[in-house]
């Protein structure tokens, strides 16, 4: 049990980064035995990642139709936006007694490397480098259920980021760190909440701007639920 547990985590992961990086457009189908021939697995850990997924909101599953991932909703995406400023603001007030220089140091870093990402252009590393910054933050709060709540939005307001990628200020996007760590290397809490309600505040106003909403006839592939390439089996790992 715990290793089928394990391998559905490794399903999971690999679809919910298949997802996030387009290679599964909303509205395309996800069929439960072309992935598991596609990963090397049976067909149970992969029922049980796509029951995870739905959990998520990332995908639809229908009685007899299987799975699709879902359309983008602006609203919800906006909304996950305001909550994560609230979790995410009280996830810093508790980090600032926890805080090593080390925690620092490394912050610090992930907003260095996320702006020469986002100058050079590469999304696939700023978005990394972002959810890695703030996930750092929930975890030196050392509050699990926040961190629960965290992974479980976390997701939902990075879904089909590269859906409405075109036209975003990434440089702009990875300055708005800077505040957020400036307060916590002074341990201001109130600084460190109004930085993070700036940030989220002004990524979803970009986003509310930007965001476009699509038929699923737009964005599903021409195939849908192919498997776009080779990739190593999960039981060889």
């Amino acid at each position: 049990m715990i290793i089928r547990n394990v391998l559905s985590d490794q399903v999971k992961d690999y679809l919910l980064t298949a997802i996030l990086a387009g290679e599964f457009p909303p509205g395309s189908r996800i069929v439960e035995t072309r992935v598991a021939r596609h990963l090397g697995v049976s067909q149970g850990p992969v029922r049980e990642a796509l029951r995870d997924l739905e959990a998520l909101g990332l995908i639809d599953s229908t009685p007899y139709q299987g799975a699709r991932v879902r359309q983008p909703q602006k609203a919800e995406l906006l909304e996950a936006y305001d909550v994560r400023a609230v979790l995410e603001s009280f996830g810093a007030r508790l980090a600032m007694p926890r805080l090593s220089d080390a925690d620092l140091l490394e912050l610090e870093g992930y907003v260095t490397s996320m702006r020469q990402a986002a100058r050079a252009g590469d999304e696939d590393e700023q978005s990394r480098l972002d959810v890695a910054f703030h996930s750092r933050i929930v975890a030196i709060s050392g509050n699990q259920v926040l961190q629960r709540l965290w992974r479980y939005l976390e997701p939902v307001s990075r879904t089909h980021i590269t859906y409405i990628l075109p036209g975003v200020d990434a440089e702009l996007i990875s300055g708005l760190h800077q505040p957020i760590l400036e307060a916590l290397r002074v341990r201001d809490t109130g600084a460190a909440y109004a930085a993070l309600h700036d940030h989220f505040r002004i990524v979803g106003s970009m986003f509310d701007s930007l965001f476009v909403e699509r038929s699923a006839s737009e964005s599903a592939p021409a195939v849908s639920g192919e498997v776009l390439a080779e990739a190593t089996p999960l039981e060889a790992l």
